[in-house]
């Protein structure tokens, strides 16, 4: 039996909706049928450039909308487990852009309220839906590169706008937020949770971390080593290195030509839309069809490491997760 799609509002009119919005018009699972500004001539446009139904000029006026089933929170980083929460009080399921927080106490209370309004909530890590990361993970614990030792990742670009939200200590913005943390993901993707971590930064003028560099240990005394920063070259991969091989991934975050690299030889995985696998599970999530790829537990874990890791680089010293 056809479901009816999942009406979804959108939360801001920020550049990444666009991302979900071509997915959303990929995919039956997911109608986006709103969107709000906080100015209406903003909200009013967007929505005509992109053919959405209804327009808001107030974030409020969209959770009172009763023909939007569920909001994608697609603001700066400070507030988005503020109007998660708000959404969520307001009977809708969440999709919140990563990352969700970085203060693990505010992701758990947000998961608090989705329990007790029985909603989905869940935090968009797209890169996690598509097959590369699946045969990514398939093939480590499989054994397929031997014991898992070691895990090295790196995500980076130049961002030299100080007006741009990712550089607004206010609005929790920063290399690591923005970047790094999907290095900590996909090195949790392979390697499980990490038991200690050691972070250094540079703070650059607007007062964010520009650069980061980090180190985490995981059971089994498998260390994992990233990089992340917005004053470097445009770089991003993830290696897993095993006792008997390694597997590369070049673009794990993208996911552009997506294939790994085994002891050097290239292995093909088909692909998809990471936006649209995202949407059709989270609209299944919402349906009670199917679990979300990404709960509670990831998104608290998620939360906790990078909170680890601004603690270490503010003392100086490793921190105990």
């Amino acid at each position: 039996m056809a479901h009816l799609p999942v009406r979804l509002g959108i939360l801001s009119t920020a550049r990444i909706n666009d991302e979900i919005l071509k997915g959303a018009r990929q995919s039956g699972a997911v109608e986006v049928t709103a969107v709000a500004s906080r100015d209406v001539v903003r909200a009013l446009a967007y929505a005509q450039v992109h053919d959405i139904d209804r327009a808001h000029g107030s974030y409020d006026e969209l959770l009172a909308n009763s023909d939007v089933d569920a909001i994608y929170v697609s603001l700066p980083n400070a507030m988005h487990v503020e109007w998660s929460i708000r959404a969520l009080e307001a009977g809708k399921h969440v999709l919140c852009e990563k990352p969700m927080s970085r203060r693990p106490d505010e992701v758990e209370r947000a998961f608090d309220v989705a329990e007790q309004q029985g909603r989905v909530l869940m935090e968009a890590f797209m890169y996690r839906h598509h097959l590369q990361s699946h045969a990514l993970h398939e093939l480590v614990l499989s054994g397929g590169i031997g014991e898992l030792r070691q895990v090295r990742s790196v995500f980076s670009f130049t961002l030299d706008n100080p007006e741009n939200v990712r550089l607004r200590p206010e609005l929790d913005g920063g290399a690591l937020m923005d970047l790094g943390c999907y290095c900590i993901s996909g090195s949790r993707l392979v390697a499980g949770e990490p038991t200690l971590v050691f972070g250094r930064q540079v703070v650059g003028e607007t007062g964010v971390d520009m650069r980061f560099a980090a180190v985490l240990e995981f059971e089994g005394k498998v260390l994992a080593e990233f990089h992340c920063a917005f004053d470097l070259p445009s770089q991003s991969g993830l290696e897993a290195i095993g006792s008997t091989g390694a597997v590369l991934v070049p673009e794990p975050w993208t996911c552009r030509d997506p294939h790994l690299r085994v002891n050097g030889e290239r292995i093909d995985v088909a692909d998809a839309d990471r936006y649209q696998l995202q949407l059709e599970n989270f609209a299944a999530a919402t349906r009670g069809e199917a679990e979300p790829l990404l709960g509670r537990d990831d998104a608290v874990a998620q939360a906790r490491a990078i909170d680890a890791l601004y603690r270490s680089a503010a003392s100086g010293a490793a921190v105990s997760l």
